[in-house]
C-alpha cells in the first residue's frame, strides 16, 4: 500500500529470510534485527521521515514477553523515532487494549498505547479487532486445530465469544491512509470488519473453505485450561494459551467501526471465498508449526 503510494519503505524485521520470500515482490528495504535493541532500532530508523509500528507478540515465548516486545520495544521505537527525526508515527494497537487490564497482553499493548499517544509525535492509533490473512495467527491456529481435530472439534463454553474479524489488507489501507492525512493525528480508532461473529460462527465459516467437516462440540473452558496449559509447557509453539484463553472472556466487537467512518474503506468479509489461503494447512505442517523453534 505504502510503496503504491510513492513512499520508500524500509522493514525492520526478525527474520530476513522469511521476510525477503514474503515480501520479494515489493520494492522494500529489509534490515533484520530485533526491536527490543535500541542501537537496532536507532540505527534502523536513521534517515526515515515516518514510522508505522505493527510488531507485537500474542504468545509469550523464552526472552519475548509481553513486556519486553509489546511495551519495551514500542518506547524503542519512540526513542529512535525523536531522536532521528522521524515525527509521524502510526502505531497499531488493539481492540480492548487497556494499561489498567487485568490481562497481561492487553495490558501490555495498552502501555504501549500511553506512551505513543504521550509520546509528544504526530500520532495516529488503530485498535483492530482480530485480523485475518495468510500470515495471520488467529484464523490459521483454528484452521490447524481442524486439521488436528479429525472428527470432533471442542470449541470452549462453545464458542460464544465474540470478534469482528477484519481483513488485513483492509487494515493496510487504513494505515496508509491515516498516514497521509494529518487530519488522523492525534485519533485513536477502533477497526472491524464488516459483521460481528461469535468464535462458533467462524469455525463454521474456516470449515466450508477448508471443504472440512467436525462436530463442533462445546466444551466448558474450566475443563479445556489445564490442558492448554499442559501443551504450553511441553511445545515448542503451543497453538493456544490459558492467557489467550482468559481473553475469550472479552468482547472483541466494534461498535464504531472507524474503517467506514474515518477510511471510507468496505470491510471485506469474513467468508469462505476470502479464506482460500486455508486449504494449503495439512495435517503435516499443523504439527510441524508446534515444534517449531522458531
Amino acid at each position: 500500500m505504502l510503496t503504491e503510494r510513492g513512499w520508500r519503505v524500509r522493514a525492520l524485521v526478525h527474520d530476513p529470510v522469511r521476510a525477503a520470500t514474503r515480501l520479494a515482490h515489493l520494492p522494500v528495504e529489509l534490515r533484520g534485527g530485533d526491536i527490543r535493541d535500541a542501537a537496532f532500532v536507532r540505527e534502523a530508523l536513521s534517515g526515515t521521515t515516518a514510522v508505522v509500528h505493527l510488531a507485537a507478540i500474542a504468545i509469550e515465548r523464552g526472552g519475548a514477553t509481553y513486556g519486553s516486545v509489546n511495551a519495551d520495544a514500542t518506547r524503542n521505537m519512540l526513542d529512535a523515532a525523536r531522536e532521528t527525526g522521524a515525527t509521524r508515527f502510526i502505531h497499531m494497537s488493539q481492540n480492548g487494549s487497556d494499561s489498567r487490564s487485568p490481562f497481561a497482553f492487553l495490558r501490555s499493548k495498552g502501555e504501549a498505547q500511553d506512551m505513543v499517544t504521550a509520546s509528544g509525535l504526530q500520532w495516529t492509533v488503530l485498535r483492530p479487532s482480530v485480523i485475518f490473512g495468510p500470515h495471520d495467527e488467529f484464523v490459521n491456529v483454528l484452521a490447524r486445530l481442524v486439521r488436528l481435530s479429525p472428527l470432533v472439534y471442542p470449541l470452549p463454553d462453545g464458542g460464544v465469544a465474540r470478534f469482528q474479524p477484519i481483513a488485513v489488507g483492509d487494515v493496510a489501507r487504513a494505515a496508509a491512509r491515516a498516514l497521509a492525512d494529518d487530519a488522523t493525528v492525534g485519533g485513536i480508532f477502533p477497526l472491524g470488519g464488516p459483521a460481528a461473529l461469535s468464535l462458533r460462527d467462524m469455525v463454521e465459516r474456516i470449515l466450508v473453505a477448508m471443504h472440512a467437516r467436525r462436530y463442533i462440540v462445546g466444551v466448558p473452558a474450566r475443563v479445556l485450561r489445564p490442558l492448554v496449559a499442559l501443551a504450553q509447557r511441553v511445545l515448542p509453539r503451543p497453538p493456544v494459551t490459558t492467557e489467550l484463553m482468559n481473553l475469550l472472556a472479552i468482547d472483541n466487537t466494534v461498535p464504531e467501526n472507524a474503517l467506514t467512518t474515518t477510511f471510507g474503506i468496505t470491510p471485506t468479509p469474513f467468508a469462505p471465498e476470502e479464506l482460500d489461503y486455508l486449504r494449503r494447512i495439512t495435517t503435516r505442517s499443523a504439527l510441524a508449526s508446534m515444534f517449531a523453534r522458531r
